[in-house]
C-alpha cells in the first residue's frame, strides 16, 4: 500500500511540474535573437524588420562606410525627434547608437507586445533620413 501512495504522488507532483512548465513556456517571450546590420554607401543592408510581441534584438551594426552613421530604433515622435536633431550622438539608451566610419558597434533593445504604425530603424544625420537610411518594423502575426 505504502508504494501506490508514493506512486500516485510522484505521478501528482510530475503532472503539476508539466502544468507550471507549459504555463510558463507560453509567457516566456522569445529568445533573444541577433541581427546584423552593415552600412555601406549610405544604406543599410536590411531593408525591414519583422519582430515578435516582446522580442528582445541584438543589433550589430558595422558600418564600412568613410563617413559617421547612427542606428535608431524606435516609433514615429521619436523618430520625428532625432530627425530636428537634438542629439549629436547615442549610445545611452537601448536601440540608440552612433557607428563611426569603419566601426561595428552593438546596441540590444526589447520590443513591446504592440506596435503603432511608424515604427522604424534610421540614420537622422543630416540628409541621411532623405537619402533613404530607414526601413519598417513590424510585428509578425
Amino acid at each position: 500500500m505504502k508504494r501506490r501512495g508514493t506512486a500516485a504522488a510522484a505521478t501528482r507532483a510530475a503532472a503539476a511540474a508539466a502544468i507550471v512548465l507549459a504555463v510558463t513556456a507560453a509567457a516566456a517571450p522569445p529568445p533573444e535573437r541577433t541581427v546584423d546590420v552593415t552600412i555601406h554607401f549610405s544604406h543599410f543592408d536590411l531593408a525591414s524588420l519583422q519582430v515578435a510581441p516582446g522580442e528582445t534584438v541584438r543589433f550589430v551594426v558595422t558600418n564600412t562606410d568613410p563617413i559617421d552613421h547612427e542606428f535608431l530604433v524606435g516609433d514615429a515622435e521619436m523618430q520625428r525627434i532625432h530627425e530636428a536633431g537634438t542629439e549629436a550622438s547615442h549610445g545611452a539608451r537601448p536601440g540608440e547608437i552612433s557607428v563611426p566610419a569603419g566601426a561595428t558597434v552593438e546596441t540590444t533593445f526589447t520590443f513591446p507586445d504592440q506596435l503603432a504604425p511608424g515604427w522604424e530603424f534610421a540614420c537622422h544625420l543630416p540628409g541621411h533620413y532623405a537619402y533613404g537610411m530607414h526601413g519598417p518594423i513590424t510585428l509578425t502575426t
